[in-house]
């Protein structure tokens, strides 16, 4: 049958050719037209593979050709070309060598005055061009030309004609050699004011496709550099912007709109970043390096031309896939096992972070705390003598009586029953309208209640002082011991008086332990202040706050406002407010502009710019000795006015999107907030959008390469209160003298007959600051030789967060892991008892303290060193690395190693691991994949983790090998260690698009518990084993009965 059909069709499209007979051709051309009009794509596609291309285009030059035209066969023969050649993609090359190229513009030229012949021939055209070498040769025998006499000014008449030619014009001009040849005849000037004319004469908006095709040339023209120098100059960027101010919310101008877009954003005249070096303004030197001299901007034409086509991301998705062609399928690669990095003999400097395996089990009872803390700060002794009153509040003490144990009641003690019910510790709050202000029943004076309801003095009257002694107490100095001025003393004082009678209890936290531990943090320009948020603690708000709705067209709205600052900048005020390049102050507390500060802990701040009264541009710090990595933001801003909106334009951005696409807002944390007893971090910000934006990275500066685009992240907040001090932050922020603080704290609380609680160094970093390693399990039950051996062959669970310095995070759902851990849950207690956790909190300290996103003080990316790290370079990696070594060769590999991350694309908590099968089965490689033998327990534990934890989502994890990930810690785990279960697990910087939490963002609530779940998950996935012992089934039994009364059949169906 498929044969006769193919022999029929042939016969048509023979006869079609040979035939002079006008009645047979045309009954031929009906037949091929109803054939192709039903149906679908694929009787196009089979008519072009039996060459029915050839064939019309044939008849088409052997028609024409005639000393009289027949265009009762031109027309539907044109009809017929214009719906093969869309599918065709050699259309253009095949009527060029059948000469149908100049036979149709031929025929064009001579039906300028009929227009439905000319209307055919331009469809026909339209085609030929789709191919750019075609459209060349078009425009080489004068296509443009015959184009602008058939595009008149604003008519009513011939309309359907004038947008096909529009529409034809727009493909030629994909060509460059067509778009100079626009830009040398003046086309620009003309297709500019064609515009003009109809768009002010189109009032009805009828003809808006014309006005669109119009705009599409502008575009394609504007690609080349010449195009867009042309196009400046004949004023395109203001006639352009003023066309369109008045139809930004006629949703029927739409196509227009978003062309004129694209067009101002693509000329918008290139240039450099507003700073005196793309390096970092800290500078750090790496030993055996050689410094060099840092890169500097150059002017605007050191830039390439990017001539990209970017649109409006309002319907942009989020999620990117992996690359097939980044996936491991050298098998050899996938399934070796590597040697030793190191001599052998290295690996017993480990045995001193693993005393736990020591037979002298006496002296380790008796010196529970390694050497970490060998200058343990004695803050009963410190200067700051605590009073009754605060002594009420204070929230660390050795009984864990206060804070501490009240948090374990009212949020860990029934960490079952929160599964059970499917429910979160948080509170789920109401979706709140966009632009609200977050902080509920507040008052812009200083008056107020604290959380308990009872009135507070006014905080202004109460600090008697001016602004700058308000600066200088909420963003204190580590101790008055760093200047003599008396005005320093007097600032110490009244933090003094504010702890007493203003501090709100936060668990597992002390402001005079944390001033201490600052003291000892080095940072490489040595900090001498520390943020109020820091000192002062984070507790989370009662309610979760929903992500932002995001406004309709609110990034079409900010790029017009970047447009009107260039066109229009008579009130452009551009005033440096902040910088760290320049030596001297800049900021006039008299002045009518907000004061900056960033110079403290994990503070990342480059310069303040004030564009406008309320408007302010800032750039952030790249990493120190890098010229990139710019996301993490942290800093202090004062001296604003309550109810005013301030929008703040991060312009240095350089991922190529974000989660502030996609609901997401920035963190905030106000001081008055604090003082009235709600010291919360919180979502803030609304008119939220980050888009690309016209600067540049000279190629001086990318090191010859294509300068880099940068990207804005642009919001607007309303501050809650007059005169106050806010800090803003990219996320939560989480210190590395906060680690330090919370461990000292932990360490203190634990029941030392039942918790071995263990802090080592792992190792000193570059930068002079210790890397903590904690160990934790349960002390053994007596020292009889039966416990003794138990305790010593517990398998281990090893846990790292916090490589990359920015991903914070990833530190709140360590927070949370190391208080369950710790707590007296019965889960953590079986966990104690049947594992040793070495953890490492912070695998990046150096990163964290100086305010870096992703890099150490070297530059590098140590989540990309796990292959060979240096242990001069990368000593955190390099140790950590060692211990897991030291563990494999005694016998001990980890049940599980996992790394936790924080996602910047994506939402909800997953997991990364490694499988062999899938990845070569997801490259399409079989080659040797039946021979491989793969445990498939990988899976399990984040299959626990799907039905254990609100957040967490078996769909976005993965478990391909990629080469660019060969390095990881995940991956090098995996090959060289053997450790099957190697996990990285990402939280999201935003929020849960499924589950009890979809719609919601993530507050440090939801990470803790996130921590929390993770050490269920590890506990499920050992009763589920095939090696869990009969001891453990019977003692989970037991503890959990105590607790839940009994095993319902939500935790069976894990156990079982």
């Amino acid at each position: 049958m498929a044969e006769q059909e193919a022999s029929g069709l042939q016969v048509l499209l023979h006869t079609l050719q040979s035939s002079s007979d006008k009645k047979s051709i045309l009954t031929i051309l009906k037949v091929l037209g109803d054939l192709l009009s039903v149906g679908t794509d694929r009787r196009i596609h089979y008519m072009i593979s039996k060459g029915g291309s050839e064939a019309l285009l044939q008849t088409l030059v052997d028609t024409a050709r005639t000393a009289s035209p027949d265009y009762d066969i031109l027309l539907p023969l044109f009809r017929l070309l214009a719906k093969v050649g869309l599918r065709d993609k050699k259309i253009g090359r095949k009527a060029l060598e059948l000469e149908a190229l100049d036979v149709t513009l031929i025929l064009a030229r001579k039906n300028l005055s009929h227009g439905q012949n000319l209307l055919h021939c331009l469809w026909a055209l339209r085609v030929f061009a789709s191919s750019v070498s075609m459209g060349a040769m078009l425009g080489i025998n004068g296509a443009m030309e015959l184009l602008f006499k058939v595009i008149t000014p604003y008519t009513q008449k011939r309309t359907q004609t004038i947008r096909a030619a529009t529409e034809v014009l727009a493909v030629l001009l994909k060509s460059k050699s067509n778009g100079r040849r626009a830009v040398n005849r003046g086309y620009v000037t003309s297709l500019l004011w064609l515009h003009q004319d109809w768009h002010s004469r189109d009032t009805a908006n009828t003809y808006v496709q014309i006005r669109r095709g119009l705009l599409l040339c502008l575009k394609h023209i504007s690609a080349l550099r010449s195009g867009r120098e042309a196009f400046l100059a004949a004023q395109g960027m203001e006639i352009l912007f003023s066309t369109t101010q008045n139809c930004l919310d006629d949703k029927s101008m739409e196509p227009v709109i978003s062309v004129v877009l694209q067009i101002l954003r693509q000329c918008y005249p290139k240039s450099p970043l507003p700073l005196v070096t793309a390096s970092s303004a800290y500078a750090f030197p790496v030993p055996g390096h050689i410094a060099t001299e840092p890169p500097c901007d150059l002017p605007e034409e050191d830039f390439e031309d990017d001539g990209d086509d970017e649109v409006d991301k309002d319907s942009d998705t989020e999620d990117g896939k992996v690359e097939d062609d980044d996936l491991e399928t050298d098998v050899n690669k996938l399934t070796s096992k590597p040697g030793l990095d190191r001599p052998e003999e290295e690996l017993m400097q480990y045995e001193a972070m693993c005393l736990e395996l020591s037979y002298s089990f006496e002296e380790l009872e008796s010196k529970p705390g390694g050497d970490l803390n060998s200058e343990k700060t004695q803050y009963a002794n410190h200067h700051h003598i605590l009073t009754a009153a605060f002594s009420k509040q204070h929230c660390y003490n050795k009984d864990q009586s206060s804070c501490g144990q009240e948090r374990e009641d009212s949020v860990r003690s029934s960490l079952l029953c929160m599964v059970k019910t499917q429910r979160s510790t948080v509170h789920l709050g109401s979706k709140r309208k966009p632009g609200v202000n977050p902080y509920q029943n507040v008052q812009s004076n200083s008056l107020g209640r604290d959380s308990s309801g009872s009135e507070i003095p006014d905080i202004q009257a109460s600090l008697k002082a001016d602004a700058w002694d308000i600066d200088a107490i909420f963003c204190p100095r580590m101790s008055a011991s760093f200047s003599n001025s008396t005005r320093t003393g007097e600032a110490v004082e009244v933090i003094d008086k504010l702890l007493q009678t203003h501090l709100k209890c936060v668990p597992f936290h002390d402001p005079y332990l944390y001033m201490a531990k600052a003291r000892r943090t080095s940072s490489v320009v040595d900090f001498k202040m520390v943020a109020f948020p820091d000192v002062w603690g984070h507790c989370p708000p009662s309610t979760t706050q929903p992500m932002l709705e995001r406004k309709c067209g609110v990034q079409r709205i900010r790029i017009f406002e970047d447009i009107r600052r260039l066109i229009q900048p008579s009130d452009v005020i551009n005033k440096v407010v902040f910088s760290l390049d320049e030596p001297w102050p800049l900021q006039d507390n008299a002045s009518n502009c907000l004061q900056f500060f960033s110079k403290f802990e994990s503070g990342n701040l480059r310069k303040a710019i004030q564009v406008r009264e309320f408007e302010y541009d800032l750039l952030v710090n790249v990493d120190v000795n890098s010229t990139q990595h710019q996301q993490w933001f942290y800093f202090k801003v004062s001296g604003m006015q309550a109810a005013v909106p301030y929008h703040f334009n991060i312009i240095n951005c350089e991922k190529p999107n974000s989660q502030f696409n996609y609901g997401m807002q920035p963190t905030l944390y106000s001081v008055k907030e604090a003082l009235l007893g709600r010291p919360t971090w919180i979502r803030t910000g609304y008119e939220i959008c980050y888009y690309k934006n016209h600067y540049r990275q000279s190629t001086a500066a990318a090191g010859g390469a294509s300068g880099k685009c940068y990207y804005t992240l642009t919001f607007a907040v309303t501050f809650p209160h007059n005169e106050d001090v806010c800090y803003l932050a990219y996320h939560y922020p989480y210190t590395y003298t906060a680690l330090m603080t919370h461990l000292d704290i932990l360490e203190k609380s634990v029941n030392l007959k039942e918790v071995y609680f263990r802090q080592d160094v792992l190792c000193q970093t570059l930068g002079g600051n210790p890397c903590p390693l904690v160990t934790i399990t349960a002390m053994p039950e007596s020292n009889s030789d039966e416990h003794l051996e138990q305790f010593r062959h517990r398998p281990y669970q090893v846990i790292t967060a916090r490589v990359h310095p920015g991903e914070s995070n990833a530190s709140w759902v360590m927070k949370g892991t190391l208080e369950f851990l710790v707590s007296s849950d019965p889960v953590a207690r079986l966990l104690r008892e049947n594992f040793i956790f070495k953890i490492i909190p912070m695998l990046n300290p150096d990163g964290v303290i100086n305010g870096n996103h992703r890099c150490s003080l070297s530059g590098e990316d140590l989540n990309r060193q796990w292959l060979s790290p240096s242990a001069h370079l990368q000593p955190t990696i390099y140790h950590a690395k060692g211990l897991l070594y030291h563990l494999s060769s005694i016998g001990r590999s980890p049940v599980v190693f996992c790394d936790f991350h924080g996602h910047s694309q994506k939402k909800n908590v997953f997991l990364y691991g490694c499988s062999i099968k899938e990845t070569l089965w997801q490259a399409a490689c079989t080659v040797g994949t039946s021979t491989i033998l793969e445990d498939v327990n990988y899976r399990t534990l984040p299959k626990i983790l799907d039905k254990l934890a609100p957040a967490f989502t078996m769909s976005s994890c993965s478990f391909l090998v990629e080469k660019s990930r060969a390095s990881t810690a995940r991956v090098v785990v995996w090959r060289e260690m053997g450790v099957s279960r190697s996990y990285t697990m990402e939280s999201s910087y935003c929020g849960c698009n499924q589950g009890p939490y979809q719609g919601l963002q993530f507050g440090t609530r939801e990470l803790e518990e996130m921590g929390a779940m993770f050490c269920l998950g590890l506990l499920i996935l050992e009763l589920k084993s095939a090696s869990c012992s009969h001891q453990l089934l019977a003692r989970a039994a037991t503890l959990l009965s105590a607790e839940e009364e009994a095993l319902d059949q939500h935790l069976q169906r894990f156990l079982f």
